[in-house]
């Protein structure tokens, strides 16, 4: 395998160590006024997110950094849960680092994350917006929908006393349940925004018929779906119609489940007991292989930049609307660092030209759920 500047190469080089993104490249960062040696060492150096993005519009409008921070995985899905003092450091950084839109959800652990969310958090809660969800259920093994509005009243007040606050600043649907019409789902945001337990709302994967009934009921703020360069089908129908109604789309999942930092491949494997991504189809060791093109893509554009494989799959997201807010996760430091610098990379409007030609001939081998799965039959589009 030839070199590629995926997140480790790319950790090691000395041009990146203390460096932030413009439009004519790399420039160096400083400290406190004064220079910093251009070394490895300088990832202990702080390097502020660049940028505001504003989720919704009208009263429903929420302003947030441009990108947030996906939590789920130092609890729950991405293998065994990491060391919670670790991950309340790691979060208590990324504040400092301008980071201030974090995801969780009542789901993930279950509980434990936003258990960990409220403590790291709690210091902060005044400069900072939280994310959660609600009405995704595991009962015996098998994915339950549940939005009737008792279990929703059940769910805002564990998940406030959770997160040791006395409001969640948007909280989405996690999945459509189709037993109870959105707009009731909707009366009940409408409610609980006037009892001040939330201030906006949002649904996870819905498509456009539901986000349209949805807020024509009581408006929504954000969307947040699943978008990545190798995951783009939400543009064909939900991107026109949140640029209609003034809807934000928060994208999970925006490095394909951590694929598109460059380091996996054919070799790479998940434990089945502790990491979901075991069961999924394009993160399959021949997908892993087959998708190495778009690795390929990456490093070819990040080395014009000087960017990692990540940065510039973070950053060409950044670039396709000014209303979307990826939230990629991470356990890691280094990830951390790198993630939050793409938000300065810029790409011009003939970059971007050039970047999106290319990769719409290229297409990703494999689904992102099983077909027939509860976890396939509850999104929208499954490839």
């Amino acid at each position: 395998m030839k070199h590629r500047l995926n997140r480790r190469n790319f950790l090691k080089l000395s041009a990146f160590a203390g460096t932030v993104f413009g439009a004519g490249g790399i420039i160096s960062a400083k400290s406190g006024g004064k220079p910093q040696e251009e070394n490895a060492d300088n990832l202990e150096r702080p390097v502020l997110m660049a940028g505001r993005r504003r989720l919704g519009s009208g009263k429903a409008a929420m302003e947030v950094s441009s990108l947030g921070l996906g939590c789920m995985g130092m609890s729950h899905g991405h293998g065994p849960a990491r060391d919670k003092k670790a991950m309340i450091n790691l979060i208590a950084e990324a504040v400092d680092l301008g980071v201030d839109f974090f995801d969780t959800a009542e789901i993930y652990g279950p509980h434990t994350n936003e258990e960990l969310v409220g403590e790291a958090l709690a210091p902060y809660r005044d400069k900072v917006k939280i994310g959660s969800k609600f009405g995704l259920y595991y009962p015996e093994g098998r994915q339950l929908e549940d939005a009737r509005p008792e279990r929703i009243r059940a769910a805002i007040e564990a998940s406030l006393k959770r997160l040791k606050t006395d409001h969640i600043d948007i909280y989405y649907q996690h999945r459509i349940d189709n037993k109870i019409p959105i707009e009731e789902v909707a009366g009940t945001m409408r409610e609980l925004v006037g009892e001040g337990k939330i201030l906006h709302w949002g649904m996870s994967e819905p498509n456009a018929e539901t986000i349209r009934r949805a807020h024509k009921e009581f408006p929504v703020t954000a969307v947040e779906d699943q978008y990545a360069l190798t995951f783009r089908l939400h543009e064909k129908e939900t991107f026109p119609v949140l640029e209609e109604l003034g809807i934000g789309l928060v994208a999970y999942s925006p490095l394909d489940r951590g694929y598109l930092g460059g380091e996996m491949d054919g070799k790479t494997r998940f434990d089945p007991q502790t990491d979901m991504r075991a069961n999924f189809p394009r993160l399959s060791p021949e997908a892993m292989e087959k998708n190495r093109v778009f690795i390929d893509f990456l490093d070819e554009t990040g080395r014009e930049k000087r960017a990692s494989c990540a940065q510039v799959a973070l950053a060409w997201i950044l670039a396709q609307r000014p209303w979307i807010v990826p939230i990629p996760e991470t356990t890691k430091r280094a990830h951390l660092l790198e993630n939050v610098r793409a938000s300065a990379l810029i790409f011009t409007p003939e970059e971007i030209a050039r970047i999106n030609g290319r990769l719409s001939k290229m297409v990703p081998f494999g689904e992102r759920y099983k077909p027939g799965t509860d976890m396939a039959r509850s999104v929208y589009n499954l490839i």
